[in-house]
């Protein structure tokens, strides 16, 4: 029984230590879709969001080459990518940028051509900046 013990209380504490160091990132691409090829995007504002993420997301698709609007509104209707995103915070101490969800979707047909995705717990937490800067390169390096 004691043994029994130990082994539990063993396995309890792993668990407790792995749970708080987890992340996940991933990028994919519609395989019929050719990035290079989205030229103007306009990022959509989460009415709600009061950190301007929808600027850092902005910035970074501009340095990978791409004209891009930021607002609120409906995209215009010129744009070859509406994108969109989600962001989800957390308290620990400090607070953090938990998870990052950006979706680059066809503003004609609402389809989507790209997703990524970043997942940072508390031991793992990276800024909203590097964030974004990991679901974008991602997403640009899963279409090569």
């Amino acid at each position: 029984m004691k043994n029994l013990l130990k082994l539990a209380a063993i396995l309890g504490l792993l668990t407790l230590m792995t749970t708080g160091c987890s992340n996940r990132a991933t990028g994919s691409v519609s395989p019929s879709t050719d990035l290079s090829l989205l030229k103007t995007m306009y990022v959509k504002k989460i009415p709600a969001d009061k950190r301007e993420v929808n600027v850092l997301v902005a910035d970074k698709l501009r340095s990978k080459g791409v004209t891009v609007t930021t607002g609120e509104e409906a995209p215009p209707a010129n744009v070859d990518a509406v994108v969109t995103y989600i962001d989800k915070w957390m308290w620990d101490m400090t607070m953090y940028m938990l998870e990052l969800t950006i979706n680059i979707d066809d503003p004609k047909t609402g389809a989507q051509l790209a997703t990524g995705n970043s997942l940072h717990t508390s031991l793992t937490r990276k800024s909203p900046t590097e964030m974004v800067d990991e679901v974008i390169e991602n997403i640009y390096k899963s279409k090569k």
